[in-house]
């Protein structure tokens, strides 16, 4: 899952380019599909199908609604072509489409084993009609505020949004990883085929898993990164400071960083006792040129690392900041890309907002007694708390729309899956992916050294080792070592 924006962050449009352009070769569009050229941000160009299916909004209901899904799909280029291989974008709540921009060879390169398909999964991106909720509560920006008072603010934040959505007929029980894989096998239908294959990434990852115990007969290869188990929507705190000694030891690799960084943790536990007694008043850019100010807590900076820790290039900046709020320096926001950032800290003093998808998703997805109470108790003693998803703190606000322990278990399955996980992944762990498809008789587990999150583009050996998958052939490199970025200040 991405950073901490999961919890409350408006709508962004989608920012891509579909004109119509006739698709060369023997493909053929199938029904509701229009010939398109893709032009990513960087102009590069494919040509394809756009296309939708309609899908009943809650499967439970006679009379439900039905919801279209959108996607872009991508003809097979290659000789002997396999089944569709749907892309399924993280968050919850990303969107596929816009992934192309960023993943634009990945997509590609796939083509050559069938279709590809970018899919909008429900609630998110094209395929979205939900109304976003804009609740009165407004965190105050320039007074000390306990975590106790902080959670409270999003608590009745949600209690609005709740109310907002139901009298505005969204129905938060249609948007669950379990409609969510019905709409996959829905999607297969749709495009003739007897099975597809599932690509996904982080919440990908975790909608992938639901799948296979739901629909474990259409599929037939899994491609996964930074998985995501059906019970681990919320992290286990111990894991995080488990991962910060894996990045003391990246740190450890290079000279200058090791100066300036010797002892992370000690590093982190300073500044944040620091904050603790004397939250420090700071001035954040603005898109505009403005500087609006804002009280820097401990927990803000909690939030902060748990939104920067998901990869080493984002997290080479966090350490920066610890280091500046160690020695007693300004901090430098404006030159760090705003995309790290929770929208809540870049633009303080405005009121918490909730997306529908996102927030039913993963309070769908939930978590037991036992791995609640394991949460609790760790984060008393973790560096960051609890901070890493924050849907914990909407506990038993929305119980109706928990789908329970059932769905939680995880899957058991003779599907082939191929997993990558980074070592300096900071929101979805290695010890937690390996428990994830730990149910798989036939899973290979490929490890990405000094890869984070999203690391699907760290090195080519990547799409080199998917290719072997999609052929069926044995893969000799299951260790890939990628670039490690500059990590000193």
């Amino acid at each position: 899952m991405k950073n901490n924006a999961k919890k409350a962050h408006l709508f962004a449009p989608l920012i891509i380019m579909l004109s119509l352009s006739p698709v060369s070769g023997s493909a053929k569009s199938i029904n509701n599909e229009k010939p398109h050229t893709f032009t990513t941000w960087s102009k590069q160009t494919a040509e394809g199908y756009q296309g939708f299916i309609e899908v009943p909004e809650d499967r439970t209901k006679k009379d439900s609604r039905n919801i279209t899904l959108q996607y872009v799909r991508f003809p097979a280029t290659g000789k002997k072509v396999g089944p569709p291989i749907i892309y399924l974008a993280g968050g919850p709540g990303g969107s596929g489409i816009t992934a192309v921009n960023y993943r634009f060879d990945m997509f590609m390169a796939l083509r050559q084993f069938g279709d590809v398909i970018a899919l909008d999964q429900r609630g998110s991106g094209r395929s979205n009609d939900l109304p976003n909720c804009e609740s009165k509560q407004i965190v105050p920006s320039l007074e000390p505020i306990t975590d106790t008072q902080y959670i409270n603010y999003h608590r009745k934040a949600l209690k609005e949004c709740l109310h907002f959505w139901e009298l505005t007929g969204v129905n938060l029980n249609a948007y669950n990883t379990l409609e969510n894989a019905r709409d996959l096998d829905a999607i297969r239908s749709h495009l003739g085929a007897e099975k597809i294959v599932l690509w996904g990434t982080s919440y990908g990852s975790h909608l992938s898993l639901a799948a296979v115990k739901e629909i474990e007969g259409s599929i037939d290869k899994l491609i996964l990164s930074s998985a995501e188990g059906l019970d681990q929507t919320i992290k286990l705190p111990a894991r995080t400071d488990y991962y910060l000694n894996r990045l003391q030891q990246a740190v450890n690799q290079q000279p200058a960083a090791k100066k300036a960084y010797p002892d992370i943790k000690a590093l982190i536990s300073r500044v944040h006792k620091k904050l603790e007694s004397q939250p420090l008043k700071i001035k954040i850019p603005q898109r505009d040129g403005r500087e609006v100010e804002s009280l820097l807590q401990r927990r803000d900076m909690q939030q902060l690392a748990s939104a920067f820790i998901a990869d080493p290039k984002s997290v080479s900046h966090l350490l920066r900041f610890y280091r500046d709020l160690d020695q007693g320096a300004t901090l430098s926001f404006d030159k760090v890309p705003r995309r790290y950032f929770p929208d809540e800290f870049l633009q303080p003093g405005i009121p918490i907002s909730l997306r529908p998808m996102p927030t039913a998703m993963d309070i769908a997805s939930g978590i037991d007694m036992k791995r609640k109470a394991q949460v609790v108790e760790q984060a008393q003693k973790s560096l960051l708390k609890d901070y890493l998803n924050f849907s914990l703190h909407y506990d038993n606000l929305a119980p109706e729309l928990d789908l329970g322990d059932k769905f939680r278990e995880k899957p058991v399955s003779n599907i082939p899956v191929l997993l990558f996980s980074g070592t300096l992944d900071g929101r979805t762990y290695l010890e937690g992916q390996y428990e994830a498809i730990s149910g798989f008789k036939n899973a290979t587990k490929i490890t990405v050294e000094n890869a984070g999150h999203n690391l699907l583009m760290a090195s080519p050996e990547v799409q080199d080792a998917i290719n072997l998958f999609m052929e069926g052939q044995p893969i000799p490199n299951t260790h890939i070592v990628a670039k490690l970025p500059n990590l000193a200040p």
